[in-house]
């Protein structure tokens, strides 16, 4: 389960995060295996940023284990990069479920959820098996980028939430891509010939779920094409942890 407060709290959060946002992405990795090890795990939908991790971690010996949510409604390509990294790296990447399939979701709570309530499709498929995830970890590792939105402009590279209230349990989140730009992501996969999903070749700046992710024109909004129709741009893994410390 998360960590206990007084257990893992032995320093500041903040001038932590603030002495790691002027390490390197190998050494900020290595910070974090030496203290946590594998109760560290990086968690990725196989954007840019998450394959540039596991690629330093792989390479300067952190074996955090690795996991991706399959939400059941992954576009085939999404399915097929799994594939392809694992044996890139020699890895084994393990899939998160949901409670219910697509099939049991349609039964209970009518079909085609997301084009009529998306929020509760979101909370069903990604973050209630998220939130199973995290309680097994100390430290939840993430791509998240301050460029990607403009709700995401003020992510900390180190940040600790409440996880359980009556518990008292907390939980370390690390966004060690925080200050890399879009370019630079994109420069580094080139340059060490690591896989991506090819839909980021058609058009799709941001991919996560087959119905609610489309192609859109070049545009410097990086989220551009997730659940259009909606006022919604999170799906809620980064939104449903208690107040950060």
């Amino acid at each position: 389960m998360a960590f206990k407060l007084e257990s893992k709290h032995d320093f500041n959060v903040i001038e932590e995060s603030e002495r790691l946002e002027r390490a390197d992405l190998n050494d900020v990795l290595s910070w974090i295996w030496e203290n946590f090890g594998e109760k560290a795990a990086i968690g990725t939908s196989f954007q840019g940023s998450g394959l540039v991790i596991i690629d330093h971690a792989m390479k300067g010996g952190c074996k955090f284990p690795i996991f991706t949510i399959d939400t059941g409604l992954l576009f085939p390509e999404t399915l097929a990069l799994k594939q392809e990294l694992e044996e890139f790296w020699g890895i084994s990447i393990a899939s998160v479920d949901p409670e219910q399939t697509v099939q049991e979701q349609a039964d209970t709570m009518g079909p085609e959820l997301w084009k009529v309530r998306p929020d509760s499709c979101c909370q069903m498929r990604k973050v209630l098996p998220l939130q199973s995830k995290l309680s097994t970890l100390d430290v939840w590792i993430t791509g998240l980028r301050r460029g990607q939105s403009e709700h995401r402009k003020n992510t900390r590279i180190l940040e600790m939430y409440e996880f359980d209230k009556m518990r008292s349990s907390y939980i370390f989140k690390l966004n060690p891509m925080v200050a890399w730009s879009r370019d630079s992501v994109w420069e580094y996969l080139k340059t060490h010939n690591i896989p991506y999903n090819s839909l980021h070749d058609q058009g799709y700046r941001s991919i996560g779920c087959r119905p609610c992710t489309k192609p859109v024109a070049d545009t410097k909004d990086e989220r551009a094409g997730r659940w259009e129709g909606f006022e919604k741009t999170e799906c809620g893994i980064h939104t449903f942890l208690g107040q950060g410390i």
